[in-house]
């Protein structure tokens, strides 16, 4: 059985939430392998709205196994509340549908209080723009051999042990930043309480997971944010902190990369981001602002308005090219209904030098000036579609355009957010 990873090829927001619940329905697990709940997926099921953060996608679909991978920060007082607003509508899970890698590390509440000092310290222009939730402190402390994990909360010494460590780190850097000392009791005893809620769900991930691949069962792999927010191959110093690249689905669970079989890029049909950072091909004009009422562009976590422009084929022929992506998702087809031109970005100039990819220094990225090619846009409606025959001439070929200069094929087409209004080319799991 084909096991698919899915991942966002350009500065997340792409739609990864639907897809993945489109092919959940197929998957027998659902494995999520990297971020936090900084990431925001949004499902429309039969008209009702799910918004999910740190649970996976595939929650919402009943008989399936949902996974918390170790390359995830987890905030466990948040994934307690989520958990409690998901049964509300309705949803299903225990300990036989959610499961949390025992070496997943955990979210502090001081992680949050550093990453939002730091931000409000940081002086114009050096801001990274983030969400203030603690994803990044958590990953440092994760490579700095100071985390306290899932597993820890299971033994009181060793609790306070992972927790007398971290203060040795943070309580100096809070000093510097005016922050009060951490209360070590009240942060233990905080921890000692939320312990039984998470450990219930707590499981040798990367054995279960091995044990599924052994009876032949499909696992659908699942990212968060976007690769052009990798910390290696990101827009680097704007990106998260944790790798989003497919590559990172492997370790991120505790799986070989002979796992891996099918990488489905998710792509806009425009491009946006969040926060801080460069952004070649942004509109400060009308079309920007059309791309982003159309769109709905305001960002699932933190309600901000998302930056708009026109599709950067440059820097998704380069994510399809880092995550080895066979084939991508093209989603929000429909927003471009109406414009009279559409433009897509092919490459860069620098310098008076014509670049097929952006550079990796900061610098050189902020320079570069976008190369277009102009395509005719479409009067008709493409929301809903079903079928390519559905779709109106020029809809069909800029899908076709963009595969080329991407150079990779287009898989499935979504034309809105409801999970049906999906066009199917080729299976991923069929591969």
């Amino acid at each position: 059985m084909a096991n698919v990873v899915v991942v966002g090829a350009q500065w997340g927001d792409e739609g990864k939430g639907k897809i993945v619940d489109w092919l959940s329905e197929r998957s027998d697990v659902i494995a999520r392998f990297q971020g936090g709940h900084n990431a925001g997926h949004t499902l429309v099921i039969d008209g009702k709205v799910y918004k999910l953060n740190a649970l996976p996608s595939g929650v919402v679909r009943g008989g399936k196994l949902s996974v918390i991978g170790n390359g995830v920060v987890l905030d466990p007082w948040h994934l307690v509340e989520e958990i409690a607003k998901i049964r509300e509508q309705g949803v299903d899970i225990s300990p036989e549908t959610l499961m949390i890698a025992e070496n997943t590390p955990l979210i502090l509440p001081i992680h949050g209080e550093l990453d939002r000092a730091r931000e409000e310290a940081a002086s114009k222009g050096t801001k990274i723009g983030t969400t203030g939730r603690g994803i990044g402190p958590a990953y440092e402390d994760k490579v700095g051999r100071r985390s306290v994990r899932v597993a820890d909360l299971g033994d009181a010494a060793t609790l306070e042990a992972r927790v007398d460590r971290a203060l040795q780190h943070h309580d100096p850097l809070r000093k510097g930043l005016g922050i009060e000392p951490i209360d070590r009791d009240a942060l233990i005893a905080q921890l000692q309480e939320i312990a039984p809620e998470i450990l219930q769900y707590a499981a040798p991930v990367w054995k279960v997971l091995g044990d599924k691949r052994k009876a032949g069962k499909r696992i659908l792999f699942e990212g968060a944010q976007g690769a052009l927010l990798d910390i290696d191959f990101g827009t680097y110093p704007f990106v998260t902190s944790s790798n989003v690249i497919a590559g990172q689905a492997a370790t991120g669970v505790g799986v070989g990369p002979g796992a891996i079989n099918y990488v489905l890029g998710i792509v806009k049909a425009y491009t946006t981001r969040v926060g801080e950072g460069p952004f070649p091909t942004e509109l400060d004009d009308e079309n920007g602002q059309r791309l982003g009422e159309r769109g709905r562009e305001f960002g699932t976590v933190t309600g901000r308005q998302r930056r708009c422009g026109w599709f950067d084929a440059a820097l998704v022929r380069q994510t399809c090219a880092t995550s080895g992506v066979k084939g991508i998702a093209l989603t929000k087809l429909d927003v471009l209904d109406g414009f009279e031109t559409l433009r897509i970005c092919t490459g860069y100039e620098l310098d008076g030098e014509r670049l097929d990819y952006l550079p990796t220094a900061a610098e050189q990225q902020a320079r570069c000036t976008p190369v277009y090619e102009d395509m005719p846009g479409w009067s008709e409606s493409t929301e809903g579609a079903r079928r390519w025959v559905d779709l109106p001439a020029n809809a069909i070929k800029y899908v076709r355009r963009v595969e080329e200069l991407i150079d990779c094929p287009v898989a499935m087409l979504s034309t809105s957010p409801e999970r049906e209004d999906t066009i199917l080319v080729t299976d991923p799991f069929a591969d």
